[in-house]
């Protein structure tokens, strides 16, 4: 993992970012070369030839990006590759030659946009299935020990032993400290007997996951980590292996002063003043795009059952101020008839016909830029909650509060990395991320989580 504006991201997906850039930059260049030779067209002038070619190499990646081929789980075949590249260069080349035909200054003629989409397309599927081999090497594997042998120690083993691509995990064993029951293979515990730095070395070891709950007492060896780390052996906590390898805060391996004295949980007045800035344009931006599907989808509503349009419910915001978001209704007008809030089910049958398909694409969210557009919410954060569930949740899971220390938002990182949740357990989940966002958030995750929300708006992921 490299780690770029306070966010963790693969190095593998940095890697093939940088390369298909330039190759999609270089594609470019060797399809004008081409036509120029041809003599079908002039070669323009070179500073504005490579302002053009950025263009194209940014808008082919940001179609990449939104149809998922960033988003790598497990070691993709050819044929799913090539499924998923070939609308992506669709899209990019639609992209691309609107704003490059527009601009007189970075004209580039559309077949030469044509001809550098498609061999782009076959450079990069090749470049992939070479970097996914180069990947999948044993040498590249990191060595690894977990200091503790209880349910933490179990948790943070399946964890490193479920990167099933890139597989970047050998473990070594585990180090037993008998001071919690063991939930681990006896095979697996290493020897007692000997120092950390002796272990370390005999397995040739990378670095130390200290996953333990109990860091307290004469029997936790303080000082062999400390020592470990002076020979140039990487000792680090479960709380920052999980938010390094699994993007979240797990609040059962959670101290406050983690919390306290660690990094992150950015609210300076800077940050604040450039998110509004971002969520004025981009609300901005989506409410003249989205217009005319709102337009429509208010239609379609009124016409199915003449009930109301807009729906409002209470939910609670930054520092627990409630305030009414707006949503397009999607159920039935007597959807609580029973009095009490209930979460939404599958196949919920209060839902309506147009409320299945606008809850599908997600259309529903759409009059929430109007919240964002009042300062109510942000175009990204933790989801807003209903006051009914917010106080049953603060009780029964802890830092629950926490998310609310910023302004929630249409979309967040859970609802890009997690299934529509509708229990305690999957609140839980999603929490974790919500944690995870609430202490990395920067302008650089939420452009990520855009082009994310953008893939489970197409792929329909998660809806109900």
């Amino acid at each position: 993992m490299v780690k770029i504006f306070s966010h963790y991201v693969s190095k593998l997906v940095s890697a093939l970012l940088l390369l298909e850039l330039f190759v999609l930059i270089a594609s470019m260049y060797g399809a004008q070369a081409f036509m120029f030779s041809q003599g079908w067209t002039p070669f323009p002038k070179p500073d504005a030839f490579f302002s053009s070619a950025s263009g194209f190499a940014l808008a082919m990646a940001l179609s990449m990006a939104a149809l998922g081929l960033y988003h790598i789980e497990g070691s993709p075949a050819p044929s799913a590759i090539a499924a998923k590249l070939l609308p992506a260069s669709v899209l990019g080349f639609g992209i691309s030659a609107l704003l490059l035909s527009i601009s007189p200054q970075l004209y580039v003629a559309p077949q030469v946009v044509g001809l550098a989409a498609l061999a782009s397309a076959g450079a990069i599927l090749g470049i992939r299935l070479l970097v996914f081999r180069t990947f999948s090497l044993p040498i590249l594997e990191s060595r690894v020990i977990f200091l503790g042998e209880g349910a933490l120690a179990r948790e943070c083993s399946r964890l490193a032993a479920s990167a099933a691509f890139p597989k970047k995990y050998h473990i070594v064993g585990f180090v037993q400290l008998r001071t919690e029951e063991c939930q681990v293979a006896s095979s697996s515990l290493l020897p007692a007997n000997e120092s950390l730095v002796s272990i370390a070395r005999k397995y040739n070891v990378r670095e130390i996951i200290v996953s333990t709950q109990n860091q307290r007492g004469s029997s936790f060896p303080l000082h062999q980590l400390l020592e470990c780390k002076l020979h140039g052996i990487k000792v680090t906590g479960a709380a920052a292996f999980f938010e390094r390898e699994a993007r979240q805060i797990r609040v059962d391996s959670l101290y406050p002063s983690w919390l306290i004295f660690g990094d992150g949980f950015n609210q300076s007045s800077w940050r604040t003043i450039c998110k509004r800035a971002f969520d004025l344009v981009v609300s901005l931006l989506i409410f003249a795009m989205a217009l005319p599907v709102m337009l429509a989808t208010s239609l379609c509503i009124f016409f199915e059952d003449r009930g109301p349009i807009i729906y409002r419910q209470e939910r609670v915001g930054k520092d627990g101020h409630t305030f009414h978001v707006l949503k397009f209704r999607s159920m039935c007008i007597d959807a609580e008839r029973a009095g009490a809030p209930q979460w939404a089910a599958a196949n919920d049958d209060r839902v309506t016909r147009v409320g299945r398909i606008i809850r599908k694409l997600r259309i529903d969210e759409l009059p929430q830029v109007i919240n964002v557009l009042r300062g109510e919410m942000s175009f990204v954060g933790p989801r807003p909650e209903r006051p009914f569930f917010v106080k049953q949740l603060c009780e029964k899971i802890p830092y629950y509060d926490m998310r609310h220390s910023i302004k929630p938002g249409i979309t967040g990182f859970a609802q890009v990395r997690y299934q529509y949740g509708a229990s305690v357990e999957d609140t839980v989940q999603k929490l974790q991320y919500d944690l995870y966002y609430v202490k990395n958030h920067s302008l650089f995750l939420d452009l990520l989580i855009l082009v994310e929300t953008l893939q489970v708006v197409l792929f329909a992921k998660g809806s109900r």
